[in-house]
């Protein structure tokens, strides 16, 4: 099964995401928006994994030690690709965020995971292979970007699967802060 370890965001931060995913929607001839439910901001991407492993990556994830914080969402970005870019929503600089991923990369990594070694730089996917039919008013999609604190207080281990041709996420585990 394909896994990653995800902060899910409640409802309402989903709909002020999905605004700002729909005015994105504007500016493009086509593109693989983000659904709704799949909205989340992804801490460590482990990939096919056997479920056999599945004890391991939940104590990885039991070993985190993190008050909860807050988090808040940045600018607008994207990551040049042929055939349609990614483009996506920072978060702003947050240590908090920063310690739980070494925490998961070195608690993985010490359970034989291979983690593709980066800095991590978070980021919530809003369109995958978005080609533009006019250029972005930055001004006017950062109007769209939530603007409150989130506050952060539990991870979760996510299994992707397409279901019926669907990108569906779910929760199988979870950690409270």
């Amino acid at each position: 099964m394909r896994l990653f370890i995800a902060i899910n965001f409640d409802d309402k931060i989903k709909d002020e995401l999905c605004l700002l995913t729909d005015e994105l929607k504007n500016y493009s001839v086509s593109g693989n928006f983000t659904r709704r439910e799949n909205l989340h901001l992804t801490l460590v991407f482990i990939g096919e994994t056997p479920s056999n492993k599945i004890t391991s990556i939940k104590s990885a994830i039991d070993n985190i030690q993190q008050q909860p914080f807050d988090i808040k969402f940045a600018n607008i970005g994207k990551f040049k690709r042929t055939g349609g870019d990614i483009f996506w929503i920072g978060i702003d600089k947050m240590p908090a965020l920063s310690s739980i991923y070494t925490q998961l990369y070195n608690n993985l990594t010490a359970c034989g995971f291979n983690i593709e070694s980066r800095e991590y730089k978070p980021h919530l996917t809003l369109s995958r292979q978005m080609v533009l039919n006019l250029p972005l008013d930055y001004d006017n999609l950062n109007d769209y970007i939530p603007k409150q604190n989130i506050t952060i207080n539990k991870i979760s281990l996510m299994k992707s699967e397409r279901i019926n041709g669907k990108l569906i996420y779910t929760e199988i585990y979870s950690k409270k802060l």
